[in-house]
């Protein structure tokens, strides 16, 4: 996991690409294309809760995340996060998601966390469950349930899928649209990190939509 520059107030930085041209029926066979992902992702999240009961303990005993356990965790984030752009998440990309826990630069839909050197033993013990309460009421609202790589349901799944149905008729992906899905996205991945204990810096209550994070040079060009 490398460390970027001024993280330190953004430490969850979820970035896409919108891919052209897209596939005008692609879309209505990804539920089948994505099972194998599904079957590890199964996996990678159950060795995830496990990994984060111990990073609790950690950090309550040495205000540290264990490197390989944080690297661990924020790769099936990443894998996660990679899986739900293609299907149901986003339907922004027509590139297969790899294999993979690692960065993969190349891939459209990329997330990195920062690696906090100590987070607070205070903290830990309330943050996941008691100060991310309102933001749990928000994202449920937004994701409906999580399904092993694409939200099930709620808010974003419905956008995605009129975005797909314009798709097919227009052979265009409206962008607004999309920023708006990448926002709501960014806003349920901030959370993930913050309850998994992998920041002790508070989401914000606010809907940055976009491709980019809001101080990516790119954006405020």
């Amino acid at each position: 996991m490398t460390s970027m520059a001024g993280m330190s107030d953004r430490p969850v930085r979820v970035t896409a690409q919108l891919d052209a041209p897209l596939s005008r029926w692609l879309w209505l066979v990804k539920w089948i294309l994505v099972v194998p992902h599904c079957v590890v992702l199964f996996l990678l999240w159950i060795a995830f809760s496990v990994v984060s009961v111990i990073a609790f303990l950690a950090i309550l005993f040495t205000e540290r995340y264990p490197r390989a356990l944080f690297d661990f965790n924020v790769g099936v984030l990443r894998w996660s996060w990679r899986v739900a752009y293609y299907s149901y998440g986003a339907l922004a990309t027509d590139r297969y998601p790899p294999f993979s826990l690692g960065e993969e630069p190349d891939y459209p839909a990329r997330l990195d966390i920062a690696y906090p050197e100590r987070l607070s033993r205070g903290l830990v013990l309330v943050k996941w469950w008691l100060l991310a309460i309102p933001h749990y009421i928000v994202i449920s609202f937004f994701m409906g349930g999580w399904h092993l790589g694409w939200w099930d349901g709620g808010l974003v799944a419905v956008l995605t899928v009129i975005a797909a149905v314009i798709l097919a008729f227009t052979e265009k992906y409206p962008r607004d649209l999309f920023d708006l899905i990448m926002g709501l996205n960014r806003w349920v991945l901030r959370v993930a990190a913050y309850a998994a204990l992998m920041t002790d810096v508070y989401p914000p209550f606010r809907l940055d939509m976009g491709a980019t994070e809001p101080d990516d040079p790119q954006r405020m060009r």
